[in-house]
């Protein structure tokens, strides 16, 4: 036990996973985190391996990953485990992120946590969009298309920078061999964002749900929470083998089994189920440019939720406005999710514009009128007893 606290590696370990206070009152939702990482060493494993049967050729690219599939000793079951934990992957972050914003974990003194974390999805979300375009099947080439060419609408230098990216004139060798190299990269440098994010959590200890300082009451780390966070670890261990071995192929898409064609156009091009709420967004505003500027700024939007929230109180655990508030952002989420996997048409075009305009307006108006709304309130019963 000494040599744990004294040793300068272990110490550090200790000091992280054994010995870390941890406010009592969290609950299993603050089990993400741990989830997350689990999920990241995961890709990075399974990874690895695929990487050493796959090749990024536009003529071999589609082989290799039926080789792995059919030849490689337990190659479907590391191609199906990379696949579909990279959805969980989404999930967990959004459960993750839709936790920080229901308490409050973006507020002061976590700041730098959470924009550290909002660096992280954006990098995430890179990273699977590479990753999504390695199997070299229509829906692969496709999306790899579209998306790219999504940089064309950059004023002046767009199509020279699409050019740039694609290597050439249009998705090919060259494309896929810098998206593999890429998509190899990112997830060493998601791990190292990762230590970053911990290293700046560690700091103050998690948030809690009661949206005061945990100090008084805190529990070191281990056995705790580590048994806590096993629980979920356990569960999430059970679906994910439930949809490996019974329902692989649930959360892809079938034209991805289709080799690339370039002469011929899927009847509908989708991104990754994960994409699909800001691809929605891309889609409901008409000018090319600000599709492409509202669909980053979804995301950046995140950083400005310490400013924009005005409430003195920390977190929605008692603010009945906010969780209102606040399940209205998560309905709304959905049904973007819903209208970036529909085809280009009515209903859904009204729709997207409408949902993409609340999206935008919840971070910009309501959350900062609920707050100063609560605060006017708070101060009127103070004045009146």
């Amino acid at each position: 036990m000494r040599l744990l606290k004294t040793h300068p590696i272990l110490g550090l370990v200790n000091s992280y996973m054994v010995d870390s206070p941890q406010p009592a009152s969290i609950t299993y939702m603050w089990n993400f985190g741990s989830l997350l990482g689990l999920c990241l060493v995961i890709q990075i494993v399974t990874g690895i391996t695929l990487a050493m049967h796959y090749t990024p050729s536009i003529d071999l690219a589609f082989a290799s990953v039926e080789h792995i599939m059919r030849d490689v000793h337990y190659g479907w079951l590391i191609r199906y485990l990379h696949a579909n934990v990279a959805s969980f992957f989404f999930i967990c972050v959004y459960l993750h992120i839709g936790r920080g914003l229901y308490y409050g974990s973006y507020r002061s003194p976590r700041t730098l946590v959470w924009a550290i974390g909002v660096i992280i999805l954006v990098l995430m979300m890179a990273t699977a969009f590479l990753g999504y375009v390695l199997p070299y099947g229509q829906m692969s080439l496709w999306g790899a298309t579209v998306i790219t060419n999504l940089l064309s609408a950059i004023p002046w230098i767009g199509t020279d920078f699409v050019q740039f990216v694609w290597g050439g004139f249009s998705v090919n060798n060259a494309t896929l061999n810098r998206f593999f190299s890429l998509h190899y990269l990112l997830p060493f440098i998601l791990a190292a964002l990762a230590a970053m994010h911990l290293l700046a959590l560690h700091e103050h200890g998690s948030s809690n749900p009661i949206g005061i300082s945990g100090n008084t009451d805190r529990l070191p780390f281990h056995p705790y929470f580590t048994f806590k966070d096993l629980v979920t670890v356990f569960l999430f261990m059970l679906v994910l083998a439930v949809m490996v071995f019974y329902a692989p192929n649930y959360l892809g898409h079938s034209d991805n089994y289709i080799p690339a064609n370039p002469m011929q156009t899927p009847a509908s091009i989708s991104a990754g189920s994960h994409l699909l709420p800001f691809y929605a967004i891309l889609r409901s505003i008409p000018n090319k440019l600000l599709g492409v500027v509202a669909m980053f700024a979804s995301l950046l939007i995140l950083l400005a939720m310490p400013i924009v929230d005005t409430s003195r109180v920390r977190g929605s655990q008692f603010r009945p406005l906010m969780r209102w508030a606040f399940w209205l952002f998560a309905a709304n989420f959905f049904v973007l999710m819903y209208i970036g996997s529909q085809h280009v048409e009515e209903p859904f075009v009204t729709v997207g514009m409408v949902s993409t305009s609340l999206y935008f307006s919840w971070f910009l108006i309501i959350v900062p009128v609920i707050g100063l709304v609560e605060n006017t309130l708070l101060d009127l019963a103070c004045e009146s007893k």
